[in-house]
């Protein structure tokens, strides 16, 4: 009877390690395209789908903006068709997390109108469980060399060696820092701020670190928004007029390439003043430490190498190689003793 407890208790165990390796995954739907109507169709979402894997309790997040989109789960037939009439579930609140509860296909679209036709649909397979969670390499022991010591010969006190010298090592340069991407608004897109007003954008940027060669991605509805780099005055006044420049595909990936001030904003009517518009402040690149120079070794002293790789030392240099250095070094110290002695004298 103790037996089969054991054994049942094991199971158990072994069933609770096996859910905890499960890993879970959250798949932003589109990454930066998010959930729009994609530029090259279909084929947009079809491509980035057959770069994932997913499986039962993964998440989907479907990343737009209420009242502009939403996401039905359909069947196959009407995915096929475009056809909206009856869908298995449907939300209209962006951005919407859907776990993966069965296996199979599954299909998603956009119910309003002409959206699914333009591109805006999805369909994924989900396999049966969670893959395991990649576990870490395990780092190989670092064994330091084994070095083995030098005996030195006795001395006496008046011919003492001088002390050796030790090289200062070079310091490693300051490494650079990577550049960032960053999803301008997160979750609300590019588009005019339902909630926060005309600060919704200053808000967002608040905390953040902007540089030379980070990237502003700006995810947004061609026809219905686009981005343009202004001056200070037209972003003040919300003048759209002689921007520096316009994009209106979306999404726009701008990299940055000046520091100081960078004004955004929208040109369609009344945007800009309702609060679609941006400010940053750009830093420089920052560059890498200087490496300091290794101190020079004073002439005569012998700074001892040290063996690469893991192979020990198994024998010290042999004595008759520091005999030379030994004399020299006490030879002041005997013209000092002579020279004494012939003052006492």
């Amino acid at each position: 009877m103790a037996r089969k407890l054991n054994l049942a208790t094991f199971a158990i165990f072994a069933a609770a390690l096996l859910h905890i390796s499960m890993a879970q995954q959250t798949h932003v739907v589109g990454d930066a395209l998010a959930w729009s109507v994609p530029n090259g169709g279909a084929a947009a979402y079809t491509t980035w789908a057959s770069r994932k894997t997913f499986a039962v309790g993964d998440i989907l997040v479907f990343n737009f903006t209420t009242g502009l989109h939403s996401v039905a789960e359909v069947s196959k037939a009407n995915f096929d068709s475009c056809n909206t009439a009856n869908p298995i579930s449907i939300s209209t609140n962006g951005p919407t997390n859907i776990t993966l509860r069965s296996a199979g296909s599954h299909y998603y679209l956009c119910t309003l109108p002409s959206h699914c036709t333009l591109g805006q649909k999805l369909a994924i397979n989900v396999s049966g469980s969670a893959s395991p969670a990649p576990q870490p390499a395990a780092a190989r022991p670092v064994i330091p060399p084994t070095v083995a010591p030098v005996t030195a010969p006795s001395v006496s006190p008046s011919t003492a060696p001088a002390p050796s010298v030790t090289a200062t090592p070079a310091l490693a340069p300051a490494p650079s820092v990577a550049a960032q991407t960053f999803i301008v608004g997160g979750n609300m897109g590019w588009n005019v701020p339902t909630t926060g007003g005309p600060n919704a954008y200053q808000t967002w940027a608040n905390g953040k670190s902007f540089k030379v060669g980070d990237t502003l991605v700006f995810n947004f509805v061609n026809g219905r928004h686009n981005v343009a780099m202004v001056n200070k005055a037209a972003y003040d006044s919300c003048n759209t007029t002689s921007p520096i420049n316009t994009i209106s595909t979306g999404p726009a990936r701008i990299t940055l390439t000046n520091s100081g001030e960078n004004y955004y904003m929208c040109t369609f009517p009344s945007h800009c003043s309702l609060g679609q518009k941006l400010a940053i402040n750009v830093t420089s690149t920052s560059a890498a430490a200087p490496t300091p120079s290794i101190a020079a070794t004073p002439s005569g002293s012998t700074v001892p190498s040290v063996p690469s790789g893991d192979s020990p030392v198994t024998s010290p240099p042999p004595p008759s190689a520091s005999a030379p250095s030994l004399v020299l070094a006490a030879l002041p110290v005997t013209f000092l003793s002579l020279a004494f002695a012939r003052l006492l004298n």
